[in-house]
Protein backbone atom coordinates (compact mmCIF):
# COMPACT_ATOMS: atom_id res chain seq x y z
CA UNK A 1 0.00 0.00 0.00
CA UNK A 2 0.98 3.67 -0.41
CA UNK A 3 3.60 4.35 2.28
CA UNK A 4 3.00 8.10 2.23
CA UNK A 5 -0.77 7.93 2.51
CA UNK A 6 -2.62 9.16 5.58
CA UNK A 7 -5.62 6.90 6.16
CA UNK A 8 -8.90 7.87 7.79
CA UNK A 9 -9.84 4.91 9.95
CA UNK A 10 -12.42 3.91 12.53
CA UNK A 11 -11.65 1.50 15.35
CA UNK A 12 -14.22 -0.51 17.29
CA UNK A 13 -13.85 -2.17 20.67
CA UNK A 14 -16.17 -4.29 22.79
CA UNK A 15 -14.17 -4.99 25.93
CA UNK A 16 -14.31 -7.91 28.33
CA UNK A 17 -16.07 -5.70 30.90
CA UNK A 18 -19.09 -5.81 28.53
CA UNK A 19 -20.19 -2.23 29.09
CA UNK A 20 -20.71 -1.46 25.40
CA UNK A 21 -19.04 -0.58 22.10
CA UNK A 22 -16.54 2.24 21.68
CA UNK A 23 -15.96 3.69 18.21
CA UNK A 24 -13.17 6.16 17.47
CA UNK A 25 -11.93 8.03 14.42
CA UNK A 26 -8.26 8.65 13.70
CA UNK A 27 -6.06 9.68 10.79
CA UNK A 28 -2.75 7.84 10.60
CA UNK A 29 -0.12 6.34 8.36
CA UNK A 30 0.04 3.35 10.72
CA UNK A 31 3.43 4.50 11.95
CA UNK A 32 4.38 7.85 13.43
CA UNK A 33 1.49 10.09 12.31
CA UNK A 34 -1.48 10.22 14.68
CA UNK A 35 -4.39 12.64 14.50
CA UNK A 36 -7.46 11.98 16.62
CA UNK A 37 -11.08 12.69 15.75
CA UNK A 38 -14.30 12.20 17.72
CA UNK A 39 -15.46 9.05 19.45
CA UNK A 40 -18.86 7.51 20.11
CA UNK A 41 -20.17 4.88 22.51
CA UNK A 42 -23.13 2.50 22.25
CA UNK A 43 -23.88 1.04 25.72
CA UNK A 44 -25.16 -2.51 25.85
CA UNK A 45 -28.69 -2.96 27.08
CA UNK A 46 -28.95 -5.23 30.11
CA UNK A 47 -30.83 -7.94 28.19
CA UNK A 48 -28.18 -8.19 25.48
CA UNK A 49 -25.33 -8.05 27.99
CA UNK A 50 -26.88 -11.02 29.76
CA UNK A 51 -27.13 -12.91 26.45
CA UNK A 52 -23.52 -12.10 25.66
CA UNK A 53 -22.38 -13.22 29.10
CA UNK A 54 -23.96 -16.65 28.54
CA UNK A 55 -21.59 -17.43 25.67
CA UNK A 56 -18.42 -16.48 27.56
CA UNK A 57 -16.18 -19.49 28.12
CA UNK A 58 -14.75 -22.52 26.29
CA UNK A 59 -18.12 -23.65 24.93
CA UNK A 60 -19.16 -20.17 23.80
CA UNK A 61 -18.74 -20.64 20.06
CA UNK A 62 -20.99 -23.71 20.22
CA UNK A 63 -23.53 -22.24 22.65
CA UNK A 64 -27.20 -22.18 21.63
CA UNK A 65 -28.11 -18.99 19.79
CA UNK A 66 -24.52 -17.84 19.31
CA UNK A 67 -25.06 -17.03 15.63
CA UNK A 68 -27.97 -14.74 16.45
CA UNK A 69 -25.92 -13.07 19.18
CA UNK A 70 -23.02 -12.57 16.78
CA UNK A 71 -25.27 -11.04 14.14
CA UNK A 72 -26.89 -8.66 16.62
CA UNK A 73 -23.48 -7.74 18.05
CA UNK A 74 -22.26 -6.92 14.54
CA UNK A 75 -25.30 -4.75 13.81
CA UNK A 76 -24.72 -2.87 17.08
CA UNK A 77 -21.18 -2.18 15.87
CA UNK A 78 -22.63 -0.83 12.63
CA UNK A 79 -24.87 1.46 14.71
CA UNK A 80 -21.76 2.69 16.54
CA UNK A 81 -20.04 3.48 13.25
CA UNK A 82 -23.05 5.34 11.92
CA UNK A 83 -23.34 7.32 15.14
CA UNK A 84 -19.68 8.27 14.89
CA UNK A 85 -20.01 9.26 11.22
CA UNK A 86 -22.94 11.51 12.11
CA UNK A 87 -20.99 13.10 14.94
CA UNK A 88 -17.99 13.69 12.68
CA UNK A 89 -20.05 14.99 9.75
CA UNK A 90 -18.66 12.26 7.48
CA UNK A 91 -20.06 9.56 5.20
CA UNK A 92 -18.93 6.00 4.50
CA UNK A 93 -16.93 7.06 1.44
CA UNK A 94 -14.70 9.21 3.69
CA UNK A 95 -13.45 6.16 5.61
CA UNK A 96 -10.60 4.01 4.31
CA UNK A 97 -10.91 1.10 6.74
CA UNK A 98 -12.57 -0.09 9.95
CA UNK A 99 -10.74 -2.09 12.61
CA UNK A 100 -13.32 -4.47 14.13
CA UNK A 101 -12.08 -6.47 17.09
CA UNK A 102 -15.36 -8.19 17.91
CA UNK A 103 -15.94 -9.56 21.40
CA UNK A 104 -13.66 -12.14 23.02
CA UNK A 105 -15.59 -15.10 24.42
CA UNK A 106 -12.64 -17.39 25.13
CA UNK A 107 -8.87 -16.96 25.13
CA UNK A 108 -6.59 -19.97 25.70
CA UNK A 109 -3.32 -19.42 23.82
CA UNK A 110 -1.64 -22.38 25.51
CA UNK A 111 -3.94 -24.53 23.37
CA UNK A 112 -3.77 -22.19 20.35
CA UNK A 113 -7.33 -21.00 20.94
CA UNK A 114 -8.69 -17.47 20.79
CA UNK A 115 -12.34 -16.88 19.97
CA UNK A 116 -13.93 -13.53 19.11
CA UNK A 117 -17.50 -13.19 17.87
CA UNK A 118 -18.33 -10.58 15.24
CA UNK A 119 -18.95 -10.89 11.51
CA UNK A 120 -16.36 -8.99 9.48
CA UNK A 121 -18.08 -9.58 6.15
CA UNK A 122 -21.50 -8.65 7.53
CA UNK A 123 -20.14 -5.37 8.92
CA UNK A 124 -18.40 -4.51 5.64
CA UNK A 125 -21.58 -5.24 3.68
CA UNK A 126 -23.79 -3.34 6.12
CA UNK A 127 -21.64 -0.19 6.02
CA UNK A 128 -20.09 -0.31 2.56
CA UNK A 129 -16.59 0.11 4.07
CA UNK A 130 -13.72 -2.39 4.07
CA UNK A 131 -13.20 -4.03 7.46
CA UNK A 132 -10.22 -5.70 9.14
CA UNK A 133 -11.33 -8.36 11.60
CA UNK A 134 -9.85 -11.40 13.40
CA UNK A 135 -6.67 -9.67 14.58
CA UNK A 136 -5.47 -12.38 16.98
CA UNK A 137 -5.75 -15.67 15.10
CA UNK A 138 -2.58 -15.53 13.00
CA UNK A 139 -0.45 -14.78 16.03
CA UNK A 140 -1.98 -17.57 18.15
CA UNK A 141 -1.71 -20.06 15.28
CA UNK A 142 1.99 -19.19 15.03
CA UNK A 143 2.67 -19.88 18.71
CA UNK A 144 2.04 -16.39 20.09
CA UNK A 145 -0.20 -15.34 22.96
CA UNK A 146 -2.46 -13.31 20.69
CA UNK A 147 -2.51 -10.54 23.31
CA UNK A 148 -2.01 -7.79 24.08
CA UNK A 149 -2.39 -6.24 20.63
CA UNK A 150 -2.18 -2.54 21.43
CA UNK A 151 1.54 -2.11 22.37
CA UNK A 152 2.66 -0.84 18.97
CA UNK A 153 -0.02 1.88 19.27
CA UNK A 154 1.00 2.64 22.86
CA UNK A 155 4.60 3.00 21.71
CA UNK A 156 3.58 5.48 19.00
CA UNK A 157 1.53 7.42 21.55
CA UNK A 158 4.31 7.71 24.11
CA UNK A 159 6.89 8.69 21.55
CA UNK A 160 4.59 11.48 20.35
CA UNK A 161 4.76 13.16 23.79
CA UNK A 162 7.67 15.55 23.65
CA UNK A 163 8.12 16.28 27.37
CA UNK A 164 7.72 12.76 28.79
CA UNK A 165 10.76 11.04 30.22
CA UNK A 166 11.10 7.41 29.16
CA UNK A 167 10.95 4.58 30.15
CA UNK A 168 7.23 4.83 30.84
CA UNK A 169 4.36 2.37 31.06
CA UNK A 170 0.78 2.49 29.85
CA UNK A 171 -1.51 0.39 32.03
CA UNK A 172 -4.88 -0.44 30.50
CA UNK A 173 -7.30 -1.50 33.24
CA UNK A 174 -10.16 -2.89 31.20
CA UNK A 175 -11.89 -6.21 31.80
CA UNK A 176 -8.38 -7.69 31.98
CA UNK A 177 -5.39 -5.44 32.67
CA UNK A 178 -2.45 -5.17 30.30
CA UNK A 179 0.69 -3.09 30.41
CA UNK A 180 3.06 -1.73 27.76
CA UNK A 181 6.62 -0.72 28.70
CA UNK A 182 8.30 1.70 26.30
CA UNK A 183 12.01 2.46 26.61
CA UNK A 184 14.07 5.37 25.42
CA UNK A 185 16.07 5.47 22.22
CA UNK A 186 16.58 1.99 20.82
CA UNK A 187 15.33 0.19 23.95
CA UNK A 188 12.11 -0.74 22.15
CA UNK A 189 8.94 -1.87 23.92
CA UNK A 190 7.43 -4.92 25.58
CA UNK A 191 3.96 -5.82 26.83
CA UNK A 192 1.87 -8.44 28.58
CA UNK A 193 -1.38 -8.95 30.47
CA UNK A 194 -0.57 -7.82 33.99
CA UNK A 195 -3.50 -9.36 35.84
CA UNK A 196 -7.21 -9.00 36.57
CA UNK A 197 -9.14 -5.89 35.66
CA UNK A 198 -12.63 -4.49 35.95
CA UNK A 199 -14.36 -7.72 34.89
CA UNK A 200 -13.69 -9.41 38.23
CA UNK A 201 -14.85 -6.41 40.27
CA UNK A 202 -17.89 -5.75 38.08
CA UNK A 203 -18.99 -9.39 38.33
CA UNK A 204 -18.71 -9.24 42.13
CA UNK A 205 -20.78 -6.05 42.43
CA UNK A 206 -23.37 -7.28 39.91
CA UNK A 207 -23.86 -10.54 41.81
CA UNK A 208 -24.54 -8.65 45.05
CA UNK A 209 -26.40 -5.54 43.91
CA UNK A 210 -27.40 -5.91 40.26
CA UNK A 211 -25.38 -2.78 39.44
CA UNK A 212 -22.83 -2.90 36.64
CA UNK A 213 -19.83 -1.56 38.56
CA UNK A 214 -18.50 -0.20 41.84
CA UNK A 215 -19.29 3.45 41.11
CA UNK A 216 -16.41 5.66 42.29
CA UNK A 217 -15.09 2.71 44.32
CA UNK A 218 -17.74 3.35 46.98
CA UNK A 219 -18.14 -0.29 48.03
CA UNK A 220 -14.38 -0.85 48.17
CA UNK A 221 -13.91 2.32 50.22
CA UNK A 222 -16.40 1.04 52.79
CA UNK A 223 -14.80 -2.40 53.04
CA UNK A 224 -11.74 -4.03 54.58
CA UNK A 225 -9.12 -5.89 52.59
CA UNK A 226 -8.74 -9.53 53.62
CA UNK A 227 -4.95 -9.70 53.61
CA UNK A 228 -4.86 -13.50 53.73
CA UNK A 229 -7.07 -13.85 50.66
CA UNK A 230 -5.12 -11.11 48.89
CA UNK A 231 -1.86 -12.93 49.59
CA UNK A 232 -3.37 -16.15 48.23
CA UNK A 233 -4.44 -14.40 45.03
CA UNK A 234 -1.05 -12.74 44.56
CA UNK A 235 0.72 -16.08 45.07
CA UNK A 236 -0.62 -17.31 41.72
CA UNK A 237 2.18 -18.60 39.52
CA UNK A 238 1.16 -16.23 36.73
CA UNK A 239 2.81 -13.24 38.39
CA UNK A 240 6.23 -14.92 38.52
CA UNK A 241 6.00 -16.22 34.95
CA UNK A 242 8.15 -14.30 32.53
CA UNK A 243 6.34 -12.46 29.74
CA UNK A 244 5.08 -12.56 27.07
CA UNK A 245 1.92 -13.89 28.71
CA UNK A 246 -1.82 -13.29 28.49
CA UNK A 247 -5.02 -13.99 30.40
CA UNK A 248 -8.68 -14.86 30.03
CA UNK A 249 -11.22 -12.94 32.13
CA UNK A 250 -12.05 -16.18 33.97
CA UNK A 251 -8.49 -16.78 35.19
CA UNK A 252 -7.59 -16.64 38.93
CA UNK A 253 -9.65 -17.99 41.81
CA UNK A 254 -13.32 -17.17 41.32
CA UNK A 255 -14.36 -18.38 44.79
CA UNK A 256 -11.72 -16.79 47.02
CA UNK A 257 -14.00 -13.93 48.08
CA UNK A 258 -17.26 -15.91 48.20
CA UNK A 259 -17.61 -15.80 52.01
CA UNK A 260 -17.11 -12.01 52.22
CA UNK A 261 -19.72 -9.31 52.32
CA UNK A 262 -20.13 -6.89 49.40
CA UNK A 263 -17.80 -4.21 50.74
CA UNK A 264 -14.96 -6.45 51.92
CA UNK A 265 -15.05 -8.41 48.68
CA UNK A 266 -14.91 -5.20 46.63
CA UNK A 267 -12.03 -3.88 48.75
CA UNK A 268 -10.07 -7.13 48.37
CA UNK A 269 -10.62 -7.41 44.62
CA UNK A 270 -9.69 -3.75 44.12
CA UNK A 271 -6.48 -4.26 46.09
CA UNK A 272 -5.76 -7.37 44.00
CA UNK A 273 -6.12 -5.43 40.73
CA UNK A 274 -3.80 -2.67 41.96
CA UNK A 275 -1.08 -4.88 43.43
CA UNK A 276 -1.14 -7.31 40.50
CA UNK A 277 -0.68 -4.34 38.17
CA UNK A 278 2.21 -3.01 40.24
CA UNK A 279 3.93 -6.39 40.18
CA UNK A 280 4.25 -6.03 36.42
CA UNK A 281 7.25 -3.79 37.14
CA UNK A 282 9.18 -6.88 38.25
CA UNK A 283 9.42 -7.82 34.58
CA UNK A 284 10.32 -4.43 33.10
CA UNK A 285 13.81 -4.20 31.54
CA UNK A 286 14.31 -0.89 33.34
CA UNK A 287 12.26 0.92 36.01
CA UNK A 288 9.70 3.38 34.72
CA UNK A 289 9.41 6.99 35.78
CA UNK A 290 5.72 7.29 34.90
CA UNK A 291 2.66 5.05 34.76
CA UNK A 292 -0.23 6.22 32.57
CA UNK A 293 -3.55 4.52 33.28
CA UNK A 294 -6.28 4.08 30.71
CA UNK A 295 -9.44 1.97 30.58
CA UNK A 296 -12.37 2.12 32.97
CA UNK A 297 -10.18 1.48 35.99
CA UNK A 298 -8.78 4.99 35.79
CA UNK A 299 -12.21 6.32 36.85
CA UNK A 300 -12.15 4.42 40.17
CA UNK A 301 -10.46 6.71 42.74
CA UNK A 302 -9.98 3.91 45.28
CA UNK A 303 -8.25 1.73 42.71
CA UNK A 304 -6.08 4.64 41.55
CA UNK A 305 -5.01 5.42 45.12
CA UNK A 306 -4.09 1.80 45.76
CA UNK A 307 -2.14 1.74 42.52
CA UNK A 308 -0.20 4.87 43.49
CA UNK A 309 0.57 3.35 46.89
CA UNK A 310 1.67 0.07 45.31
CA UNK A 311 3.94 1.60 42.66
CA UNK A 312 5.39 4.57 44.56
CA UNK A 313 5.70 6.28 41.19
CA UNK A 314 4.18 9.10 39.17
CA UNK A 315 0.77 7.67 38.20
CA UNK A 316 -1.27 9.70 35.72
CA UNK A 317 -4.44 9.10 33.76
CA UNK A 318 -4.65 9.04 29.97
CA UNK A 319 -6.92 12.08 30.18
CA UNK A 320 -4.22 13.92 32.10
CA UNK A 321 -1.97 13.37 29.08
CA UNK A 322 -4.53 14.99 26.79
CA UNK A 323 -5.72 11.62 25.46
CA UNK A 324 -9.28 10.28 25.44
CA UNK A 325 -9.13 7.53 28.03
CA UNK A 326 -12.49 6.10 26.97
CA UNK A 327 -11.53 5.87 23.29
CA UNK A 328 -7.90 4.78 23.45
CA UNK A 329 -8.48 1.09 22.78
CA UNK A 330 -10.86 1.77 19.89
CA UNK A 331 -8.27 4.19 18.48
CA UNK A 332 -5.71 1.41 18.75
CA UNK A 333 -7.77 -0.91 16.54
CA UNK A 334 -8.13 1.81 13.92
CA UNK A 335 -4.32 2.11 13.97
CA UNK A 336 -3.89 -1.68 13.78
CA UNK A 337 -6.29 -1.89 10.83
CA UNK A 338 -4.14 0.56 8.89
CA UNK A 339 -1.02 -1.42 9.76
CA UNK A 340 -2.79 -4.60 8.63
CA UNK A 341 -3.71 -3.28 5.19
CA UNK A 342 -0.18 -1.92 4.84
CA UNK A 343 1.13 -5.38 5.78
CA UNK A 344 3.04 -3.96 8.76
CA UNK A 345 3.53 -6.10 11.88
CA UNK A 346 1.06 -5.79 14.75
CA UNK A 347 2.55 -8.40 17.12
CA UNK A 348 6.14 -8.89 18.19
CA UNK A 349 8.38 -11.31 20.10
CA UNK A 350 8.33 -9.08 23.21
CA UNK A 351 4.57 -8.49 23.16
CA UNK A 352 3.01 -11.86 22.35
CA UNK A 353 6.00 -14.20 22.15
CA UNK A 354 5.59 -14.84 18.44
CA UNK A 355 8.89 -15.88 16.83
CA UNK A 356 9.17 -12.82 14.59
CA UNK A 357 7.21 -9.60 14.02
CA UNK A 358 3.95 -10.55 12.37
CA UNK A 359 1.07 -8.79 10.71
CA UNK A 360 -2.46 -9.96 11.33
CA UNK A 361 -6.13 -9.49 10.61
CA UNK A 362 -8.43 -10.55 7.79
CA UNK A 363 -9.58 -7.93 5.28
CA UNK A 364 -13.22 -7.97 4.16
CA UNK A 365 -14.41 -5.92 1.19
CA UNK A 366 -18.07 -4.97 0.87
CA UNK A 367 -19.84 -7.44 -1.41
Amino acid sequence: MNEGKIYTAIGLMSGTSMDGIDAALIRTNGENFLEFGPSYTVPYETEFRDRLRRIIGPAGRAAPGVNDIERYLTILHADAVNGLLNRAGLVAADIDVIGFHGHTVHHDPANAITVQVGGGQLLADWLGIQVVNDFRARDVNSGGEGAPLVPIFHSALLKSVGDLNLPAAILNIGGVSNVTWVGEGDDGFMAFDSGPGNARLNDWVRAHTGADLDQDGAHAAAGRVDEAVLAELLAHEYFDRKPPKSLDRQDFCQDCTQDMNLEDGAATITAFIAQASARAAEHFPKPVKTWIVTGGGRLNPVLMKRLRDATSADVRTADGMGWDGDALEAQAFAYLAVRSIRWLPITFPLTTGVVEPMTGGTLYHPS
